[in-house]
């Protein structure tokens, strides 16, 4: 269902954010972001520059992490095509410093430790947060058949995360019966 129809409005910025999971031959995992920002009328950049056409990127960026299925990070790729600055792709080097994270609990932590301020650049930053997210999502069936057989070693992830996840439903008492809290049949 979409939103209530808006008052009248006339569209100045779009952020297109498109992450991609990608499996390898080799056994690892490439997780892909990659931002565009436009806008709809002529700019400049802020350090000058020629005039950009409306829809000509203010920024378009793009990351890889090269994980394996217990999410530990073995590489990192990231450039920078455009941006409102012509040193902004400099920093892209840094974001090899995530290498040998592992995206789970802390990784937020992590980012902003490595990358984070002027480590790094705030909208490949901001990528970083999608791309876990699209690194559990890709990953899930190859680490479900990895894991096919063994008893979960731990309370899995998702449970809590959402209103559907909580330990008293629906969802749960299919997925994860061992974990359910809610009252018996």
């Amino acid at each position: 269902m979409p939103l209530p129809a808006p008052a009248p409005r006339k569209l100045k910025h779009t952020r297109a954010i498109e992450c991609k999971g990608y499996e390898r031959v080799d056994g690892l995992w490439d997780i892909e972001g990659h931002l565009v920002d436009t806008k709809t009328y002529v700019h400049t950049r802020r350090d000058g520059g020629r005039e950009r056409a409306p829809g000509e990127p203010v920024h378009n960026m793009w990351l890889r992490l090269t994980i394996d299925l217990d999410f530990k990070i073995h590489d990192v790729e990231a450039a920078t095509d455009d941006g409102p600055y012509t040193i902004c792709g400099d920093i892209t080097p840094n974001f090899k410093a995530l290498i040998g994270v592992t995206i789970g609990a802390g990784w937020r932590r992590d980012i902003v430790a490595r990358v984070g301020g002027i480590k790094g650049c705030t909208h490949l930053v901001e990528m970083l947060g999608p791309l876990g997210t699209v690194a559990f999502q890709a990953t899930g069936r190859a680490r479900e058949a990895r894991n096919a057989g063994k008893p979960p070693a731990k309370k899995p992830y998702q449970i809590g995360s959402c209103h559907v996840y909580a330990d008293n439903s629906e969802a749960v008492l299919e997925r994860w019966p061992q974990h359910y809290t809610g009252a018996k049949a």
